[in-house]
């Protein structure tokens, strides 16, 4: 549901970085109050942040990309993964 949220929000605003950044702004402190509550779990919450963070620091040709890369939008993207 959250990934989703996401990236609808982002999508919305695909041509509009600057206010779809602000969206995830938004829409991160509303998912670190559900992590508080302990509606999210971690790794929900870590996947989250990682994605927040490029998107939040993307400038305009980088925000395309994020928002065209499907394997950004999988649930497990940029996860640690032990050898």
């Amino acid at each position: 549901m959250w990934i989703q949220d996401l990236r609808e929000s982002c999508e919305s605003n695909f041509d509009q970085r600057e206010r779809g950044q602000l969206e995830v702004e938004v829409i991160r402190d509303k998912w670190r109050t559900a992590h508080s509550e302990g509606e999210v779990d971690e790794s929900l919450l870590e996947g989250l942040e990682r994605r927040s963070k490029l998107l939040i620091g993307a400038q305009d040709h980088e925000w395309s990309e994020l928002l065209d890369d499907e394997d950004f939008w999988k649930a497990g993207w940029g996860s640690r993964v032990e050898e």
